[in-house]
């Protein structure tokens, strides 16, 4: 299990505490620390929300200072699907997708989010990383296993990180969602509790770990804040509406050093 994470001073960021290689660098964005008015108060780096650009580029820079990032992240246009685009070649200045994955040092893959749940995936040996949108549409429709497929890594050699999602206690949900996930796997009955309406309190964390154990992936770290609860340093969608988004970062930073 995984320390709590540690806050960048000034700056709203998380460092995940997981026990990934040395050279995999990540990190999440909060709410504070940037420049953006209400209701996109203060660290907003979504560019499709309505805030002022101008607004989100000093943001994005104010982040890409503070973690020294290498280079500007691939912003993905997100549409709650299973695509994955591979950060290796040139960067094509539209990205749909919502999972983003390299093989190179210095490439940032992003993720936004605002109650869906980002997942970062590192190898072992500090070959790879990725960074999957995992909303309850996503993970339904397969965007984890899609993930891992195109990694192309033996699951029990992968590192998954939870971040930040819109809690069980807040996320009420129809029975056409329960049915989305029971369908294929009726074990997935337990990530949720039916509540006094005769609708379903859905737990995001515990189908992503389920998904990520049926995929062979054991090492799972993070999962236990709730963006909903925490408005001090979280955006949440379900809470706020018209809100900004956060972002789950990972990349491989300089050369892995290998034992001769």
């Amino acid at each position: 299990m995984s320390a709590g994470p540690r806050a960048v001073q000034d700056l709203g960021v998380l460092i995940p505490q997981w026990p990934a290689p040395p050279n995999v660098r990540a990190a999440f964005t909060l709410r504070a620390g940037g420049v953006s008015a209400a209701p996109f108060d203060t660290l907003n780096v979504g560019a499709h929300v309505g805030d002022a650009p101008a607004s989100v580029a000093d943001n994005r820079q104010r982040v890409r200072t503070a973690l020294a990032l290498p280079a500007e992240p691939a912003w993905l246009e997100q549409v709650h699907g299973i695509g994955v685009v591979e950060l290796d070649g040139a960067t094509p200045p539209t990205i749909t997708a919502d999972a983003i994955l390299t093989r190179r040092a210095g490439r940032i893959c992003a993720v936004q989010v605002a109650d869906c749940m980002p997942v970062l995936f590192a190898a072992a040996d500090g070959s790879a990383v990725a960074a999957a949108h995992a909303g309850w549409r996503g993970l339904a429709a397969g965007v984890l296993e899609a993930t891992v497929m195109r990694l192309g890594i033996e699951p029990r050699r992968l590192l998954a990180w939870l971040g930040p999602a819109i809690g069980a206690p807040h996320f009420e949900v129809g029975a056409e969602v329960r049915a989305a996930f029971t369908a294929a796997d009726a074990g997935a009955a337990a990530a949720f509790a039916e509540n006094a309406r005769g609708r379903w309190q859905c737990d995001l964390a515990q189908l992503a770990r389920r998904r990520l154990a049926t995929l062979g992936v054991k090492h799972v770290s993070g999962g236990s804040w709730c963006t909903y609860a925490d408005a001090t340093r979280f955006f949440s969608y379900r809470r706020d509406g018209q809100c900004g988004r956060m972002a789950a970062l990972i990349w491989l930073h300089g050369e892995l050093m290998r034992a001769c």
